[in-house]
């Protein structure tokens, strides 16, 4: 009983804890590195969906920020322990979050990222998460694109100086006083597509900029 009491106490401290602290590193690894944009002239008006693989993900949040004035997003994350930290740091940003898989129990994930789309907001997701393989992509993405008739940017950040972890995913972490090139794609259209032609054209433009 007192181990499983120090745990629930644990993750308690890691849930409040973790997310303020992560967030400030995260902003101020950005705020030591030089930026710069690669991004397309237009951006749609109406909800997007925006996707990253998994490894990219630390620094997608201040490239979402360049599209929108007004954060309005909900991110699919995970619902196990990671997930629920990754959500804290998320909130840090103003992003709301989405828990669940679009591989495991994927139903309700893509129901609730359509029911998103549909009310109006932008919709992130990692297409090789939560636990890979690396640089795999399901086609959850495919499917919430074609019900809504979203388009999808495919985001990169690529440090010149950058840490990687050993991770399945190989999550990459910037080293301050680098620069950060961010990558924007066009949107892509995949409505009327085939599903495994939409899988290409989506994993085709995540591997540009793969590290």
């Amino acid at each position: 009983m007192g181990k499983l009491l120090r745990k629930k106490l644990l993750r308690r401290l890691a849930l409040w804890l973790v997310p303020l602290v992560g967030g400030l590193l995260i902003r101020l690894l950005y705020l030591l590195s030089k930026k710069v944009l690669h991004l397309p002239p237009t951006i749609p008006p109406e909800p997007v969906i925006f996707a990253c693989w998994h490894g990219d993900l630390l620094m997608q949040p201040y490239l979402y920020y360049h599209f929108r004035d007004k954060p309005n997003a909900k991110v699919i994350i995970s619902e196990h322990f990671d997930g629920q930290l990754i959500a804290g740091i998320i909130r840090f940003f103003g992003l709301g979050s989405i828990h669940g898989s679009t591989t495991r129990g994927g139903a309700k994930v893509l129901i609730q990222g359509i029911r998103f789309l549909e009310e109006g907001y932008d919709i992130g997701i990692t297409p090789d998460g939560p636990k890979g393989p690396r640089y795999t992509l399901n086609e959850g993405i495919v499917l919430m694109a074609q019900r809504c008739k979203a388009k999808i940017i495919v985001f990169h950040c690529h440090p010149s100086r950058y840490w990687q972890l050993g991770s399945w995913d190989r999550f990459v972490i910037p080293k301050p006083f680098g620069t950060l090139h961010f990558y924007a794609s066009e949107p892509l259209d995949v409505v009327g597509m085939d599903k495994e032609g939409a899988k290409t054209l989506i994993h085709t433009h995540l591997m540009r900029h793969a590290l």
